[in-house]
C-alpha cells in the first residue's frame, strides 16, 4: 500500500507510515497538512532525530512518460509511485508556430527585417533541444522533490532501452550474458515497441506474437534486428519459408509498410535515447549513487516478478537492486502531468498569426495564480479543483465561475497537474 511521506518540525524527511497512522496523527493534532500533490504531513512537536531507512527511487524514463517508483530494498516495499507525462511534443508544437508567427511577419509588405539565425553563437557542448530538456527538468525535479519528503540514499535508471550491440555481438560482454536467463529479452523487448505490440502481417493484438525473419534464413536472411519483425502464429505458420514478396503478392500496401518500418528509426525510442546520458550525469550530480540497468533486464524482473506491464511497475524493476519479492498490493500510483509555467506570450494570436487577445502582466490576482488547487464551499454546492484566473473577482473553477471569497487553496501551482489513479 502507498504510505504517506513525513517529515519533522525542522522539515526533515522520516520514514513513510501507514495512511492510518497518518490520520491519526492528523486527528490528534499532532501534524497538519504540509502538502497535497504528492501528500505529506508535517509533525508539530518537536522530536529526536529517529533512524531513518533508506530508500531508493527508481525511474523508467519515456519519450512520453516516465514511471517513477520509491522502494525500500530490505523489505522490497514500494513505498510511492507515480507516472509523469511530459510535454515535449507542446513545446515543440509552441516553437514552430512561433517560428511560422515570425517568418509570415517577414514576409507582410512592412519594414524588411533580416533574419537573425545566422548571428547565434555555435551551441555549447551537451546542448538539447527544448522539448528534450524538458524530460530531462522534469525527472531532476521529482528527484529534488522526493529527497525532500523521504530518505532517498540511491537512484536507479534504465540507461539503455535496447542493448543493440549485445544483439548484434553477444560476444561483448561474454557469451554467458546471451546464453543466460536473459536470452532474446533484449531483442524481443525492441521489437515489440518497434512494431506496436502486433502481428506485422495482419495486425493481431493481444495475441501470442513470435519473432519472425522479414527474409527466411532459408532464402539468405540474417539475424539482424532489421530483419526482424513480429508474427501471429498462423501467419508465421502459412509464410513459412516463402519470399516476403510471394507471400504479400496481393496485399502491396502491408508489402510497402512492412518495408518501410523494417528500416524506420524509432521516433520515441531515439528521443530517450538523446536524453538518457544527459539524465545520467545530471543524476551524478546530486551526490547520491545513481544504478543504471538496461531495458532487457527490466522486462526480466517485470515477468520474473509477474507484474502488470505499466510505467510505474517498471520503473520498480529497474536495475540489479531489485528485491526478489516487490509488494506492490494497494498500491495507487500518482498520475502526473507536465504543464508548465504558464507562458510570457503578451498578445496571444489566432491560427494565421494576427492578434486576438491582450494577456494582462500579472500573473496573480488577489493571492490566486492560474494552477492552483483550490477548495469552494459556496451556497450552490462545494467544488474542488483547478482554477483559472481572471482579473476580477471571478476565477473559473472547472464550468463553473466562483468568487474567491468562497475559495480555500490547497495546493499551489507548480506547474504539474495530478490525479489520483483509482484502485481497482
Amino acid at each position: 500500500m502507498s504510505k504517506v511521506f513525513v517529515i519533522d518540525s525542522e522539515r526533515k524527511p522520516l520514514d513513510p507510515v501507514h495512511p492510518g497512522e497518518a490520520r491519526l496523527l492528523l486527528k490528534q493534532g499532532k501534524a497538519s497538512v504540509y502538502r497535497m500533490y504528492p501528500f505529506c504531513i508535517i509533525l508539530k512537536c518537536v522530536m529526536e532525530q529517529p533512524e531513518v531507512t533508506p530508500l531508493r527511487v527508481k525511474f523508467d524514463p519515456g519519450s512520453k512518460t516516465t514511471g517513477i517508483a520509491v522502494v525500500n530494498d530490505a523489505t522490497g516495499e514500494v513505498v510511492f509511485a507515480a507516472e509523469l507525462t511530459h510535454r515535449g511534443q507542446a513545446i515543440k508544437s509552441a516553437l514552430d508556430d512561433r517560428r511560422a508567427v515570425r517568418r509570415s511577419r517577414r514576409q507582410r509588405k512592412t519594414r524588411y527585417r533580416k533574419p537573425r539565425f545566422n548571428n547565434r553563437k555555435s551551441t555549447k557542448k551537451g546542448w538539447l533541444p527544448p522539448s528534450l530538456e524538458s524530460r530531462i527538468a522534469n525527472i531532476l525535479t521529482w528527484v529534488q522533490r522526493l529527497s525532500r519528503y523521504c530518505p532517498i540514499a540511491a537512484i536507479s535508471m534504465e540507461l539503455v532501452k535496447f542493448d543493440l550491440q549485445q544483439i548484434e555481438n553477444p560476444e561483448v560482454s561474454g557469451v554467458q550474458y546471451q546464453q543466460g536467463t536473459l536470452t532474446g529479452y533484449e531483442a524481443r523487448e525492441y521489437l515489440l515497441e518497434k512494431w506496436n505490440r502486433q502481428c506485422s502481417y495482419c495486425g493481431a493484438k493481444d495475441v501470442p506474437l513470435q519473432i519472425e525473419h522479414i527474409q527466411p534464413r532459408a532464402r539468405g536472411g540474417t539475424n539482424r534486428i532489421s530483419n526482424l519483425c513480429l508474427a501471429c502464429e498462423p501467419c508465421n505458420t502459412i509464410k513459412g519459408t516463402q519470399d516476403i514478396k510471394d507471400f504479400l503478392k496481393k496485399k502491396p500496401d502491408v508489402l510497402q509498410r512492412i518495408q518501410a518500418q523494417a528500416k524506420a528509426p524509432l521516433k520515441d525510442a531515439t528521443a530517450v535515447s538523446a536524453t538518457r546520458w544527459a539524465l545520467f550525469e545530471r543524476l551524478q550530480e546530486t551526490g547520491l549513487p545513481v544504478e543504471c540497468g538496461s531495458g532487457g533486464l527490466t522486462k526480466f524482473n517485470r515477468t520474473t516478478r509477474a507484474l502488470p506491464k505499466t510505467h510505474w511497475c517498471d520503473a520498480a524493476n529497474v536495475g540489479k537492486s531489485t528485491p526478489i519479492v516487490l509488494h506492490v498490493v494497494g498500491v495507487v500510483p500518482l498520475l502526473i502531468k507536465a504543464t508548465g509555467h504558464g507562458r510570457r506570450k503578451m498578445c496571444v494570436t489566432d491560427a494565421y498569426g494576427f492578434p486576438k487577445q491582450h494577456k494582462e502582466r500579472k500573473e496573480s490576482f488577489l493571492g490566486y495564480r492560474t494552477g492552483d488547487v483550490v477548495k469552494a464551499v459556496t451556497p450552490k454546492g462545494t467544488f474542488q479543483g483547478r482554477i483559472a484566473i481572471r482579473h476580477r473577482p471571478s476565477f473559473r473553477l472547472g464550468k463553473v465561475d466562483i468568487h474567491p471569497k468562497y475559495m480555500r487553496r490547497l495546493h499551489r501551482a507548480d506547474g504539474y497537474a495530478y490525479t489520483q489513479e483509482r484502485s481497482a
